[in-house]
């Protein structure tokens, strides 16, 4: 029911020639799968297609190449990100999350509150600042495995 192309994904256009385009909700079930799972290969998301039973229900024994997986992700960097903030907000309108400031003490003893143990608006503040620093690591992560992967194929075949 979201419209991905408001958030930023970019619409697939049909070519005469060749095979069509995969649609762009497979691309992101195999990413959310792959993020559930700690995947991080175009590779080997290309491979948990044909081997794993549970996402090849999921995408309907859809399986696109590493290729396309990459590309999908080097094409949408902002659009990935726009839509897991849009999935926070909407766990807030559904009132799953309520989305207010909360500061929990964990500690089990009574008066003893550490700096590291109590928060404010500024740390919580930073925290989120190191979530968005950890997506954008995450997606650097992807990239880089592409890139290893792709460069390694390139000199096995130049060497023989």
């Amino acid at each position: 029911s979201i419209d991905l192309e408001k958030i930023g994904f970019t619409p697939r256009v049909l070519k005469t020639e060749g095979r069509p385009s995969f649609d762009t909700k497979v691309f992101l079930k195999i990413y959310l799968y792959g993020y559930l799972n700690g995947i991080r290969s175009s590779r080997r998301l290309e491979k948990e297609c044909l081997r794993n039973i549970e996402l090849q229900w999921l995408l309907e024994a859809i399986c696109p190449n590493y290729h396309s997986i990459a590309d999908f992700r080097k094409d949408n960097p902002k659009a990935l990100k726009q839509l897991f903030k849009l999935f926070v907000s909407f766990l807030k309108d559904a009132e799953l999350i309520a989305g207010e400031t909360i500061a929990i003490d964990g500690t089990k003893s009574r008066a003893h509150n550490s700096k590291k143990a109590n928060y404010n608006q500024k740390k919580i503040d930073k925290h989120l600042e190191y979530i968005e620093t950890k997506t954008q690591e995450y997606l650097s992560a992807l990239a880089q495995n592409d890139a290893q992967e792709t460069s390694t194929t390139l000199t096995n075949i130049q060497q023989k």
